[in-house]
């Protein structure tokens, strides 16, 4: 809320999991336009609240919805209650409350949907029934060397002792063929082989398994008993369940004898092939087992390789190797074959049930008419390998279930092994809400109602569009668009989607005019119990005055509200998720392009400057951060493709896309602290001359957590002066940063590569990288003490200077 002229930009997030880029809005889309930033809000569904903003519990009973435009009750509706009815803010529909309601709501006596404070209420709905605990099946890669297998054993091990004993859990593993392990059969270690080089539906999967009988087997043998031959058959789904799908406390012995006996796969590879390994028919079991089995519960399916798909569907290179991975290059000039239709198969096994559908025309008949599901089976991707693994062709699939990503060198690594365990993070078991159940969610589905003057363009993150045209979606699409539900799959408290706005209105609005936004998640909870979060939020509209003929574009900006409720954290991770999303179909170089003209304009609306006078120049406060987000983000691997493979590409930007706000400007602009002997540890610059001889510094740029230690400091180390009594000053000054790192490391998922390192050493490239170039091998003065970074970026200065000479032209 504005007090006293300032705005408190970043409360929201704490009492309903968003944050906007601008709190208070101009009434017509003519101003909107002049403001340049989007108008959007990032969404964190599973966000915890502070506890004074929503109820303790979930509310045991179904949400009233509003019989026009099924938004859900909540605290801005206006109540009559003499004749017991409720006006809905989104509609203006007059409501009549149910019974129950209406025979005991007075002033003093409120649902908690209804009292101020609880803009966020979330429910546990009755009408849908219990799915039980979630499933989890294990793709396993047996293509990678005996080392790495038995590392990837013990973690899966371990695993298991992190789950519920009531939850389900299945085994794959693939190399040249599939096994299907099953694990209801305990005299031996029993699977079944399917071939590599195909794929298969639900009923095929069913049938070849021997949990679908015949067609032949079907009518009865000549001579059987007619009895015998009408005797209703065991649904596929149920001897799955008692044959492949277990839970952890039948079948944990049987799993890990088999990952104990866990061996490469046997069939033999000429020297100048690849291995072959059938990534996509893997999941192409997986996923059809799944559907066969619980197509509304639910359940992840974990695939772990340590390579790229050579054989079969889904394959992203060619056995031989004399034919390289695809590159960035390769990709820009269309020159990879296999591509595109390795992106096509991955991207239909998000939704089985639609991909193997054999009448077209009744498939687009009901896409028209239905709602499409959402996600209930999720795929992760945990890749280990040197190499690219195919990641870019899976990412797709992936995103459109909510998927989780880790990419690492070798399973043995804790990047690998730590992020594993991360995955099944539960609830404190003496905590209010849920005690003791996993933090994650299925089948998660986001609807957006809006109040009338504004319109929905779309959602940029891990999201599937369930091509749902309301009066609230906007004709300018941006992202996923054209609708206003899309489908996340699974999600997680960290989970974070962008939606953007249109404002619509033409003209100003009357004074006092309020704008309501709602956000609907319906999602199954790991306990198996379906859920709806409904957060709604209120807000002024602001009618600029228009700017005169002559006028410079900043006119009457100096105090206007819109200025003042600008959060450039929520705009600058806006406009990073949108520069992201232009990668997809423009090239990078009209991207940055494009990120600064934006910026060019912005500052020439909000900054205070007179006409052709770059000395007059300033930036307010709550626009003072902003370029520099936008200078480091030019400079990131979002952007940046040198030095990256497409699938290290792919990787950094689905995390950016999912992550939250906070996560997010790390990524941006990475935090830098340094430690040394003057002091406590203290926030230091991005900058080339923030490196000493006589410092470390600790960098956190959410994917890597760095140490370094500057010259003197790493010769003393060698020296091994801390290991001495009278200099225990200098062993706590090399330990300090190491602590941090860790608690930096504990707190985040995936868990980040640590690097130590030295200065003038080849590791120090990892900080040197994401430092302000101030001082380069073409600088005049090198500055005292400071060290040259090489490149031919401009610094933050001279980026500035530019930016001031633009922004202040007439």
């Amino acid at each position: 809320m504005a007090e006293a002229g300032t705005w408190d930009v970043a409360s929201t997030e704490e009492t309903s999991g968003v944050r906007l880029s601008f709190h208070c809005w101009p009434s017509s889309r003519l101003e909107a336009t002049r403001c340049v930033a989007p108008f959007g809000a990032l969404y964190t569904p599973l966000k915890k609240i502070n506890p004074s903003y929503i109820p303790p519990t979930a509310l045991p009973y179904d949400p009233i919805r509003c019989t026009s435009c099924k938004a859900v009750l909540n605290p801005y509706c206006q109540v009559d209650f003499r004749s017991k009815l409720w006006a809905c803010p989104f509609c203006l529909t007059r409501n009549h409350f149910p019974p129950h309601y209406a025979e005991n709501i007075t002033e003093q006596s409120l649902p908690a949907e209804l009292i101020p404070q609880y803009a966020t209420c979330e429910y546990e709905l009755q009408t849908v029934p219990d799915m039980g605990p979630p499933c989890f099946l294990f793709v396993v890669d047996t293509c990678a060397h005996e080392e790495e297998l038995a590392e990837l054993a013990d973690s899966l091990q371990q695993a298991l002792h992190l789950l519920p004993q009531n939850a389900l859990v299945g085994l794959i593993t693939f190399g040249t063929n599939v096994q299907v392990h099953e694990l209801g059969f305990d005299s031996c270690s029993k699977a079944y082989v399917l071939r590599g080089n195909r794929e298969y539906a639900p009923g095929r999967v069913g049938e070849l398994l021997g949990c679908t009988p015949r067609p032949q087997q079907q009518q009865g043998a000549p001579g059987q008993p007619q009895q015998q031959q009408q005797a209703p058959p065991q649904s596929p789904g149920q001897d799955v369940l008692q044959r492949f799908l277990l839970p952890v406390s039948e079948c944990s012995f049987v799993l890990e004898s088999i990952l104990d006996d866990l061996h490469k796969d046997p069939w033999p590879v000429p020297t100048d092939k690849r291995t072959a390994r059938a990534t996509g028919c893997a999941l192409s079991v997986a996923t059809s087992l799944l559907h066969l089995t619980m197509p509304r519960r639910g359940a992840r399916v974990m695939l772990f390789t340590g390579g790229p798909c050579t054989s079969g569907p889904g394959a992203v290179v060619s056995r031989l190797k004399e034919e390289d991975m695809r590159s960035h290059a390769d990709l820009a000039k269309k020159a990879e074959v296999l591509h595109k239709p390795a992106c096509e198969f991955y991207a239909k096994l998000a939704d089985p049930s639609t991909a193997y559908n054999k009448d077209p025309k009744k498939k687009k008949k009901d896409t028209k008419t239905a709602l499409q599901p959402s996600a209930y089976h999720v795929v992760d991707v945990f890749a280990c390998s040197l190499d690219q693994v195919g990641l870019l062709e899976m990412r797709e699939l992936v995103e459109a279930t909510g998927g989780v990503t880790v990419l690492g060198d070798s399973f043995g690594q804790s990047v690998f092994k730590e992020s594993l365990k991360r995955v099944f993070t539960r609830y404190p078991d003496d905590a209010a809400q849920n005690p003791g159940d996993l933090v994650m969610a299925f089948g998660a589905t986001l609807e957006i109602m809006t109040s009338r003057e504004f319109k929905i363009s779309g959602a940029i993150g891990a999201v599937k569009s369930l091509q749902v045209h309301g009066p609230s979606v906007s004709d300018l699409e941006v992202g996923k668009g054209g609708t206003n539900a899309w489908s996340l799959g699974g999600i997680d408290p960290e989970t974070t989607v962008a939606i953007y706005f249109d404002i619509s209105n033409p003209q100003p609005l009357p004074e006092g005019k309020r704008r309501f936004m709602q956000f609907l998640t319906k999602y199954q909870h790991a306990n198996g119990r379906t859920r709806v979060r409904a957060t709604t939020l209120c807000g002024p509209w602001f009618n600029s005055k228009p700017v005169e003929e002559g006028q410079p574009s900043n006119a009457g900006m100096a105090h206007s509200p819109i200025k003042q409720s600008f959060d450039q954290e929520a705009a600058a991770v806006l406009t990073a998720r949108l520069a992201v999303s232009q990668t997809e179909s423009d090239e990078v170089g009209d991207v940055l392009r494009w990120v600064d003209r934006s910026l060019i304009r912005l500052c020439s609306k909000f900054a205070d400057y007179t006409p052709d006078d770059v000395n007059s120049f300033r930036l307010g406060p709550e626009l003072a951060l902003y370029p520099q987000f936008m200078f480091h983000l030019r400079r990131s691997q979002f952007l940046q493709l040198f030095n990256s493979s497409p699938d290290e590409a792919a990787y950094y930007r689905y995390v950016l896309l999912r992550e939250n706000t906070t996560n997010s400007l790390v990524m941006i602009q990475p935090t830098l602290l340094s430690y040394s002997f003057n002091g406590p540890p203290q926030a230091a610059l991005l900058d080339a001359e923030s490196v000493r001889a006589d410092t470390i510094l600790l960098l956190d740029t959410f994917f890597h957590v760095v140490v370094f230690h500057g010259e003197t400091i790493a010769a003393w180390r060698e020296e091994r002066y801390h290991e001495q009594e009278e200099h225990a000053a200098f062993k706590a000054l090399l330990e300090a940063p190491q602590s941090d790192a860790q608690l930096i490391m504990d707190s985040r998922f995936p868990v980040p590569r640590y690097i130590v390192c030295d200065q003038h050493k080849s590791e120090a490239r990892f900080l040197m990288a994401k430092l302000n170039p101030s001082v380069t091998h073409n600088s005049a003065d090198s500055g005292f003490g400071a060290t040259q970074v090489n490149t031919d970026d401009v610094s933050l200065r001279v980026f500035m200077e530019h930016l001031m000479k633009l922004a202040v032209q007439t």
